[in-house]
């Protein structure tokens, strides 16, 4: 039904350094949160990398999203978080380093850390970054004082005193809509900006001073109020500051690859060369949001993301229909895992359900998340009817080996939990999910399976890892976390089900240590779920 997550049976086995998607998603957040909720509801498996520096991160609200005008940035972030969590996809605190080609015609994404990715495609949604004049003073105050887009922060300052500071040929395009936002505007064209003399013209006869000066500092005056102060000792008082830079797109992870970047029509950066459909001009690397466009808000980014995320889901879908497949991004990781010729797990049975299980009469046993097999065989080897479930095939054929082998009879299931064929009907006296892992779906569906499998007087038993206590945050740049738990059904939420139905008896949820020989490096304490289903 589902696989295991990394330290299923308790030893000391290290997370993956690897993992295998349908889709990877560099960069979370509005473009690249939005094409991965359009796959993820697809039945992708999409891993999200992202290393929390968005563009308008020192911004506090953003403007022009409609239905969430004045929403803090990290708020639109957390909701499409939770969102594409909803439906099983993951966001991975870290960074990609690198992007290459994989041996199977899929991409390779090296992370900081030392893991990778092996993806089917790759959505490039990683931004631009703004590169300021170098003018002291501006970098403290950008996306707060400062400003540079009349639609993101104008309607704020309006009719205050806004200083503007131009520093290219582009530098007038925003203007006239400031000029007509507040009429106390004034114009200061740094060390000759080289804009049109008819333009600045124009802005004169319509009543906007317009100096050229060179801009030496922006700073708080004797007042405490902002000041931009000028090379020839003039000090113009400010409400805000008005300006653009140069920018670049972040496409450093790229640089193996031979995806193509072109100059901006502005010619204040460079920008990733993607067709109507997000395809860049490598097949299989799409793109979307400002890396493609720096102009986009919030709204239009997300609006692009969505589409291009839509369109890599048809690209994958008709590679399929081309192999006749159908295949599951999740069965794919978890049989990738299971490939080797070495044991991922110990051949031991996990210490909690020994020792929860010892002296209670045998019935009819489903092992949800079997991996290996050494739970189900034991219980087995104990008299107990077993039915292995696991989304793995790999998994369950090194299951049938090793009965075959000892002369035990165990039944396989190669279901996901989310998957509700092969289990209609059937109920169990124990249902065992040992540090099993199953994804969220807004309707419940895996856990509505798991509890229903459990018969009437039956047990269900969940063994996890105890929440890691708090440390130091992980930093992106040194390291990327491979798995992200607030994708899977957690025991907690399993615990508050059963609660929530009133049909069961709950006889044990504790938190205790591992069970001698079962000490992990990474996790020293399970949590323990224990219920006898009484209707």
């Amino acid at each position: 039904m589902t696989s295991n997550s990394p330290g299923h049976d308790g030893t000391a086995s290290p997370p993956p350094s690897a993992r295998t998607c349908d889709v990877a998603v560099v960069g979370g957040s509005a473009a690249g949160l939005a094409a991965a909720l359009q796959l993820v509801r697809q039945r992708r498996s999409v891993l999200v990398v992202d290393d929390g520096t968005p563009r308008n991160a020192p911004a506090a609200h953003m403007h022009g999203f409609l239905g969430h005008d004045g929403l803090p940035p990290g708020d639109l972030v957390a909701r499409g978080r939770e969102e594409v969590r909803g439906y099983g996809g993951e966001v991975l605190t870290g960074r990609v380093l690198g992007i290459g080609t994989g041996p199977d015609g899929g991409f390779d994404l090296a992370l900081t850390g030392g893991n990778r990715l092996r993806a089917r495609r790759v959505l490039v949604a990683t931004g631009i970054v703004d590169e300021l004049p170098d003018i002291p003073g501006l970098a403290q105050r950008w996306g707060r004082q400062v400003i540079h887009c009349p639609f993101c922060h104008g309607y704020e300052v309006r009719d205050r005193r806004v200083v503007q500071i131009v520093t290219s040929p582009a530098g007038l395009h925003p203007t006239p809509l400031v000029r007509h936002l507040t009429d106390r505007l004034t114009v200061v064209l740094h060390d000759g900006a080289g804009v049109d003399p008819v333009a600045v013209r124009a802005l004169t006869e319509s009543g906007v001073p317009v100096l050229e000066a060179t801009v030496a500092r922006v700073g708080d005056g004797d007042d405490g109020a902002l000041v931009v102060e000028l090379g020839d000792g003039r000090a113009l008082p400010a409400d805000a500051v008005l300006t653009g830079g140069r920018f670049a797109a972040r496409t450093s992870m790229l640089e193996g690859l031979g995806v193509a970047t072109a100059l901006h029509p502005s010619g204040l950066g460079d920008v990733l060369v993607a067709d109507p459909t997000g395809s860049t001009t490598v097949d299989g690397v799409f793109a979307a949001g400002n890396v493609t466009d720096p102009a986009l808000q919030v709204l239009p980014a997300a609006a692009h993301g969505s589409f291009v995320g839509a369109q890599i889901a048809f690209s994958l879908a008709a590679e399929d229909v081309a192999t006749g497949t159908r295949p599951s991004g999740v069965q794919a990781e978890w049989d990738d895992r299971y490939g080797g010729t070495d044991r991922v797990w110990s051949a031991n049975p996990n210490g909690t359900l020994v020792a929860e299980l010892t002296g209670t009469p045998p019935g009819r046993a489903l092992d949800v998340g079997a991996g290996e097999g050494a739970d189900a065989l034991w219980l087995a080897e104990n008299g107990w009817e077993v039915t292995a479930s696991d989304v793995s095939d790999r998994a369950l054929a090194r299951i049938r080996a090793e009965a075959t082998r000892r002369g035990t009879a165990v039944e396989t299931l190669h279901r996901d939990v989310n998957d509700l064929a092969g289990l209609e009907g059937r109920t169990y006296d124990l249902v065992s999910l040992q540090y099993g892992s199953f994804h969220r779906t807004p309707d419940q569906r895996g856990l509505h399976t798991l509890l229903d499998a459990v018969a009437t007087g039956g047990m269900l038993l969940v063994v996890g890892h105890a929440p890691h206590r708090a440390g130091e945050p992980v930093d992106p740049a040194e390291r990327t976390v491979l798995w992200d738990p607030q994708a899977y059904v957690g025991i907690e939420e399993i615990a508050a089900a059963v609660a929530a139905s009133g049909r069961w008896r709950v006889e044990v949820h504790e938190t205790r240590p591992r069970p001698a020989g079962a000490v992990s490096s990474h996790h020293a304490e399970d949590v323990v779920f224990r219920a006898v289903r009484t209707a």
